[in-house]
């Protein structure tokens, strides 16, 4: 009889076929909304896979790229595949932190104060150019996006589920922009790295938009109560003990590379990543076995999301800007050196 303790950790020692057939079953829906987007959004698959990993766990996701590659099209289009309240605001420099949430106004009928809420009361929300509002505004987001409420006069109101904020911005325009502070930079999820697309994909996007009076539109294809029961079957993803040891491992390497055998990185890590990483680690690599059609979480699915979930959160020294000792390139290092288990 074969030791349960010699069983892969890849996979479960004991898979249950109801588990697997839930995550059959309800997977389904990600099919529906990738053929929704495949007429509108021309490549850029793994954008759109990231984006699914947020909607399965809840968790907020920043888009950086340089202007023209769809990120804006790629989340209307997402929210546009959902059954659900969808809000856009255009973050600019003159933008009030009462745009955003709302505020109390006096009604003339009752002559009380009642609350006007902002744009904020949705379920999926795209802060377009988040970067170029100012602080005020930004840190008017952290109680949404950490706590799901919003505060207005003495009033606390809940957000409704699902609820989720997807924000752009642009990585080469300094001028009239406000660097997002790292406390809000680490509620966010996941950071994408939005490229170009390939030769053949651009030539497709210029037939689309040059060829056609009129831009094709997806329709709803999801329900919001299936978005919440896959973001409860995802938290039921199993990931063995070891690979759990896995993830506070790379946690860990970024804040003590030292006993990792990582000195060369010490000179250029600041500060490590935070313990939202290793929460949001874990979620983002069950999503992705998820979106794999898989009941359990493999070490591949694991670096899959690395980079996505750590980028952020990883704080450099000076010096290893000076060397163009990107982040990508410590967490390389770190990927590499990390025995798999």
């Amino acid at each position: 009889m074969t030791d349960p303790k010699e069983t892969p950790s890849a996979a479960p020692a004991s898979p249950t076929l109801d588990l697997d057939e839930e995550v059959a079953r309800a997977s389904q829906f990600v099919s529906r909304i990738r053929r929704a987007l495949a007429p509108i959004v021309i490549g850029q698959a793994y954008m759109v896979d990231r984006l699914l990993i947020g909607l399965l766990t809840g968790g907020h996701v920043l888009l950086e790229g340089v202007p023209g590659l769809a990120k804006t099209l790629t989340v209307k289009s997402l929210a546009e595949c959902i059954h659900s309240d969808f809000a856009r605001i255009q973050f600019t420099p003159d933008l009030l932190p009462a745009d955003l949430i709302g505020t109390m106004i006096f009604d003339q009928a009752t002559r009380d104060f009642v609350p006007r809420k902002g744009p904020v009361f949705t379920n999926i929300l795209l802060a377009d150019e988040i970067n170029r509002a100012p602080a005020k505004v930004q840190s008017a987001l952290l109680e949404a996006m950490q706590e799901r409420q919003v505060t207005i006069g003495d009033s606390t109101y809940k957000l409704e589920r699902p609820f989720l904020v997807l924000a752009t911005q642009n990585p080469i325009e300094q001028e009239g922009t406000y660097p997002l502070p790292e406390a809000q930079v680490d509620r966010f999820m996941l950071m994408i790295k939005v490229g170009y697309p390939s030769r053949k994909e651009e030539r497709q996007i210029m037939d689309l938009v040059t060829d056609s009076a009129e831009m094709p539109t997806p329709q709803p294809v999801v329900t919001p109560q299936e978005v919440l029961a896959a973001q409860d079957l995802v938290r039921r993803i199993y990931i063995d003990d070891k690979l759990k040891d896995y993830i506070v491992d790379i946690i860990y390497a970024t804040r003590t590379p030292d006993e990792y055998g990582l000195r060369s990185l010490s000179d250029f890590i600041d500060y490590g990543a935070s313990p939202r990483a290793t929460i949001y680690l874990n979620l983002a690599s069950r999503a992705h076995a998820f979106l794999e059609g898989r009941s359990y979480v493999t070490p591949e699915d694991i670096k899959a999301v690395a980079y996505d979930v750590l980028r952020h959160r990883v704080v450099l020294t000076y010096e290893a800007e000076a060397e163009e000792y990107s982040s990508e390139r410590v967490l390389t290092t770190i990927l590499e050196t990390i025995d798999v288990p």
